[in-house]
């Protein structure tokens, strides 16, 4: 039995341009989660312990989701190894040492998705990657990525509230993330930042954008709501805590807050922000997601598919350089 058909579920069903390049990504994929552990144990670590990124378990099935709407597609396209994409493959490396060198784990982490992503682009060649540009692009969200802006969001969350209090008629001064009114003292704690839902709607706008709209313009702008709605709709969830405690005392308000910030409010927003875009929605359900007779006649894509090279070659090359990599790391670290 050939070792593609060993090792691929349903192999029998696959067209047989496809088998073997499956396998050697599987194998590229298990290898260079292994080899970096140590990134992607910690970014599971967040995604299951920081509720700022509890969202970024959905990203995998969604990933797969986003892959499984374009087998069609790409099940007429043939895959081929392609040895440009070793210069991404590089980047990645690069991207990852200088993450290790100077201990920030984001940017490490980051080149670790790179990685995965290279791996793809070169073992299934560019038609491949360009049927799948978006779900690859989609990986980033992978890396826990926020928490750098979290005191801008806390100063932004802060003058926005105070502005409405003020507009309520309510006295109130601020001095960075606290705001005195006489009600009492409030904090703009970084868990009331609002990075958690901000992150969470751009990973969601990304994805509503991409389904939803056929031209850039339109997304672009759903894409810049997106944003801004999320961090204005903070500050009117601070201001909100600070007038329901004029009247109902703070302990009532912090109580409150929890509850609508947790579970209402947010959600209203999110369902808002969709419910306002769908009417310009302008990609049929039914639409493909991409045109594979197109991505087979594109003259730039045919040209670079030219650079060829063996995919078990290419596998081992990728495999290779990757070990290399993290044993230069670990000795470089030692003492």
């Amino acid at each position: 039995m050939p070792l593609e058909a060993a090792l691929t579920p349903g192999a029998a069903r696959l067209p047989q341009a496809w088998r073997a390049p499956l396998v050697q990504l599987a194998l590229a994929a298990l290898g260079l989660v292994a080899l970096f552990f140590g990134e992607w144990s910690e970014m599971a670590r967040q995604w299951w312990y920081s509720s700022t990124y509890n969202h970024i378990l959905l990203i995998p099935p969604i990933l797969a989701w986003l892959v499984w709407l374009r087998a069609p597609a790409l099940a007429k396209l043939v895959p081929q190894a392609w040895w440009p994409g070793f210069a991404l493959f590089a980047a990645g490396l690069l991207t990852w040492f200088a993450g290790t060198a100077v201990g920030v784990n984001l940017v490490s982490q980051f080149g670790a998705v790179v990685l995965l992503q290279a791996a793809v682009v070169t073992l299934l060649g560019p038609r491949v990657a360009a049927g799948l540009l978006f779900p690859l692009g989609y990986m980033l969200f992978l890396v826990p990525f926020g928490d750098e802006i979290v005191p801008m969001l806390q100063a932004i969350t802060a003058k926005l509230a105070v502005a409405l209090t003020h507009a309520s008629g309510i006295p109130a001064t601020v001095d960075g993330v606290f705001i005195d009114t006489p009600a009492g003292l409030f904090e703009v704690a970084e868990a009331c930042s609002g990075v958690k839902f901000l992150v969470a709607m751009v990973a969601l706008g990304s994805l509503a954008a991409h389904l939803g709209f056929k031209g850039w313009k339109r997304r672009a702008v759903f894409m810049a709501a997106a944003v801004i709605v999320p961090v204005l709709a903070n500050g009117v969830r601070a201001w909100g805590t600070i007038f329901v405690a004029q009247s109902q005392g703070v302990e009532f308000a912090l109580g409150f807050d929890h509850i609508v910030y947790g579970w209402i409010f947010f959600a209203v927003v999110m369902g808002l922000l969709l419910a306002g875009a769908w009417r310009f929605f302008d990609r049929a359900p039914d639409d493909p997601l991409i045109d594979a007779a197109a991505l087979e006649a594109s003259p730039l894509l045919a040209g670079l598919a030219s650079f060829r090279v063996g995919g078990w070659a290419a596998l081992a090359a990728l495999l290779l350089a990757a070990g290399a990599a993290v044993a230069m790391d670990r000795i470089a670290a030692l003492p």
